[in-house]
């Protein structure tokens, strides 16, 4: 064996051994979005070019928790103090919606010399690398909400007990510029019966709920959405109607979206949007 077929077999050795350890983190090019997704699997944050959003002034119905949550943020991007943040309740209401809108009407509102606002996505099965994304983002010269959507936790799933470590920052505290947003129909992340259950078979069922239910105190910010009137739900499809210049006689416009919310069974900002989807295919106007 020459040299040059060891010195082949050694880069080819090398390789296999690196392919064996954790994937490298890729330094991420915060300023290709103002929106990123990350990949756990990568370590590394994917940027979204075109963001799945509405405005914000086309969020109706929750107007409180609306400007909770616009201040919450704003002292946030700002430097100051401001809180984790737990949007939960009924579905369709418009909590992902509103985390989006408000990212979105404060990056345009920044000033020169304030830090970039990037809004970062993490999935619900990722979240328990929550730890390394924000080791990633720590040192940045960026704010960041990091947002998960849909977050709860079943039976026998421990990832919560990441996602209680890096709410509290452990020895070095949550990170000057990082907070976490979480959108959930649980009020406390735990469905009710596992809730129960643990009551009921625990040895200490107190202490072994509160360990579990103690995850919802980490954020400091509860915002409940809950289900909207007839009034609220026509003026969420009049909005849409108004925004989209969908030229509808109103009194046909209610009665088909009465109807509409019939069928489906339910009231909510994400029903009076489906409708507005099926008016526009229907009159051959573009909601793009």
């Amino acid at each position: 064996m020459n040299d040059n077929d060891l010195a082949a077999k050694i880069e080819r050795l090398i390789a296999a051994v690196e392919k064996l350890g954790p994937p490298k983190s890729s330094e991420p090019d915060f300023s290709a979005a103002d929106c990123f997704v990350w990949d756990a699997e990568r370590l590394a944050l994917n940027p979204v070019k075109r963001v799945n959003r509405v405005d914000l002034s086309l969020i109706r119905g929750v107007d409180h928790v609306r400007d909770i949550l616009f201040d919450n943020t704003e002292r946030f991007a700002r430097g100051l103090p401001s809180n984790n943040v737990l949007l939960w309740g009924a579905r369709g209401m418009g909590k992902s919606s509103l985390v989006k809108a408000v990212h979105h009407a404060l990056s345009t509102v920044l000033k020169d010399g304030d830090p970039p606002l990037k809004l970062v996505e993490i999935h619900r099965e990722d979240i328990d690398t929550l730890p390394k994304l924000m080791v990633l983002v720590r040192d940045a010269a960026c704010n960041f909400i990091l947002f998960c959507d849909d977050l709860s936790f079943d039976h026998d799933d421990t990832s919560y007990k990441s996602l209680k470590a890096a709410l509290e920052g452990g020895i070095e505290g949550r990170p000057d510029n990082v907070v976490f947003y979480a959108t959930s129909n649980r009020r406390h992340l735990l469905p009710r019966d596992m809730m129960e259950n643990e009551r009921s078979t625990a040895i200490n069922p107190h202490e072994t709920v509160e360990e579990k239910v103690s995850l919802s105190d980490r954020f400091g910010l509860w915002l409940g959405f809950h289900k909207c009137s007839q009034d609220e739900y026509i003026a969420m499809v009049e909005g849409y109607a108004d925004h989209h210049k969908i030229n509808f006689p109103r009194e046909k416009l209610h009665h088909e979206a009465l109807e509409w919310a019939t069928t489906r069974g339910s009231r909510s900002g994400r029903v009076a949007y489906q409708f507005i989807q099926d008016l526009a295919g229907r009159l051959g106007i573009s909601l793009k």
